[in-house]
């Protein structure tokens, strides 16, 4: 087996699961013996893996609500993360860390200025954590299209991940990076991952007993000279997915020197591999559903049962933001604001910088009166809930009396209570109208049954 490259990638993320009008996440029974999902994880995969260092020496990204979770559940843990990451920056001049949209939203169902907003917001969250300017940033799913990729280098964003079933060209490179140009002379480069070899890990995943005769096999012939090779998968798969998953992930980290093959980051290898050849994007795919991002908007056969729920879904969160970037942009242009500029930069707010009188200070608004300030600073709020209402585990599973959908409508119901306090307009009618459309094949109720319960629930809080 000649020498190659070998690059490890995981894409560590949860959803938000914090109750929108209380901040907490409720228990969920489901991941006894802990109190949630994030818990569970945490113990099974993050905490292990950061006492492991495995964060100094893969290629990951770590999602935004993880995060944020992570540092006020976990902090050792982040410190951890953010330490490693941080430490691989300072020896090699660039990080091993790559910036996510904030919401793991779906980018190419996104209105232009909702993509904007989201990779904004995932480089000042990377910023603000890690102290650096991201180089890559990965996309939720890795849904693309062209669209995506013209915001995310007008950004900065120099690369990206790919499966290999997403791009048409010679991949005669491995894993590359390849070219992708984009309108006028600009352009951003894209890893490809071994789609099989990502897939033998993460379903296949050997006995750590094994790990050496299973790389043996599985590189014989991807190894090429100087090339590299890319898995990229769940990062949740080291430890989560698989209980043995952290100590196989080790064991690949250490058997490069037997094994011919040497450790890199994506990073790393683009500014000493610059890209030689060029490939085109198959835009409106994903790597987790052959059926383009039908699974994410009118619901195809990766789901069991009718997943027309799922189209429902996504036309009243439609409807709803529509009724509300209205609500906002009223307030903000009667005033001589720009809604959106202002909007990609409350994400300062969100993440604690600053609070919300000192920000609009910042943007030049300390002279409106104490009221607007106060009822500009609950649309801004809202529009923050409102983005949250996308992430892309609403759509994912087979039924809308999951716990993911009912996050989705919840947080609609935290921007419509926000937009109802700024501007007295109640604009939930038309929102729970168009919930009743959004039924559970599994208990029958429909979404304006759950968006029902929740307001009760709220009310009597």
């Amino acid at each position: 087996m000649q020498n190659c490259y070998l690059c490890i990638h995981g894409h560590f993320y949860q959803p938000p699961r914090t109750d929108p009008f209380t901040g907490c996440i409720p228990r969920e029974p489901d991941a006894a013996p802990y109190a949630n999902w994030n818990e569970r994880i945490n113990a099974e995969c993050y905490t292990p893996n950061a006492e492991a260092g495995h964060f100094g020496l893969i290629s990951f990204n770590i999602g935004g609500t993880l995060a944020r979770w992570l540092d006020q559940y976990a902090h050792s843990t982040y410190e951890r993360i953010v330490a490693d990451e941080r430490a691989y920056w300072t020896e090699h001049g660039v990080g091993n860390g790559l910036a996510q949209p904030v919401h793991h939203t779906i980018l190419p169902l996104a209105r232009h200025r909702d993509k904007i907003c989201q990779v904004r917001w995932g480089i000042f969250s990377f910023k603000r954590r890690f102290g650096h300017e991201p180089v890559g940033m990965w996309l939720p799913e890795m849904a693309v299209d062209y669209e995506t990729l013209e915001v995310m280098a007008e950004e900065g964003i120099q690369f990206t991940i790919l499966s290999d079933e997403q791009v048409r060209g010679d991949l005669e490179q491995g894993a590359g990076p390849y070219r992708v140009r984009l309108s006028g002379s600009r352009e951003i480069a894209v890893f490809v991952r071994d789609r099989h070899l990502s897939n033998a890990l993460s379903f296949g995943m050997p006995d750590p007993a094994h790990v050496n005769d299973w790389l043996r096999e599985q590189l014989s012939w991807r190894c090429h000279s100087k090339r590299l090779v890319l898995i990229a998968t769940d990062g949740e798969t080291f430890g989560h997915h698989h209980r043995h998953g952290v100590e196989v992930l080790g064991r690949i980290l250490r058997a490069g020197e037997a094994l011919g093959y040497q450790l890199t980051t994506l990073g790393l290898y683009l500014r000493d591999h610059p890209p030689q050849a060029s490939v085109e994007v198959l835009e409106h795919t994903a790597w987790s559903c052959s059926h383009h991002l039908s699974r994410w908007s009118i619901g195809c056969g990766c789901t069991p049962g009718d997943s027309r729920w799922k189209a429902a879904l996504r036309r009243a969160l439609d409807n709803l933001a529509c009724d509300l970037d209205l609500a906002f942009r009223c307030f903000t242009e009667k005033r001589g604001i720009d809604p959106w500029w202002l909007r990609d930069n409350y994400i300062a707010v969100v993440l604690g910088q600053m609070d919300g009188p000192t920000f609009l200070r910042e943007q030049g608004l300390g002279h409106m009166p104490r009221i607007d300030q106060e009822r500009l600073l609950w649309l801004l709020e809202a529009q923050y809930y409102r983005q949250r209402m996308y992430a892309s585990c609403a759509f994912f599973f087979e039924d809308p009396d999951r716990l993911e959908p009912r996050y989705a409508i919840a947080n609609g119901i935290r921007a419509l209570a926000l937009t109802l306090y700024a501007t007295g307009d109640d604009l939930s009618r038309s929102f729970r109208r168009d919930l009743a459309l959004v039924v559970s094949g599994r208990t029958g109720r429909n979404g304006a049954d759950i968006f029902d319960t929740m307001v009760a629930t709220a009310t009597a809080r």
